[in-house]
C-alpha cells in the first residue's frame, strides 16, 4: 500500500469506529426505554389486578387470599 493512502485509512477506520460507537450508543438508549415501557405496563398491570380484587371483595365480602 502506498504512504499516501495510509492516513486517508486511518481517516475512514477512525471515522467507522466513531460512526459504529454511536449506533451502539443510540441502541443503549432505545434498550433502556423499551425497558422502562415494559416496567410501566407491569405496574399498571398490576395496579389494574389490585383494583379488580379489592373490587371483588367490596362486592362479596370474599377473601383476596
Amino acid at each position: 500500500m502506498p504512504a499516501t493512502t495510509r492516513p486517508v485509512c486511518k481517516a475512514v477506520a477512525g471515522f467507522g469506529l466513531i460512526a459504529l460507537s454511536a449506533v451502539l450508543l443510540a441502541g443503549c438508549n432505545t434498550i433502556a426505554g423499551a425497558g422502562q415501557d415494559l416496567s410501566s405496563a407491569g405496574h399498571d398491570v398490576t395496579g389494574g389486578a389490585t383494583a379488580t380484587q379489592q373490587s371483588i371483595h367490596r362486592s362479596t365480602g370474599a377473601a383476596t387470599n
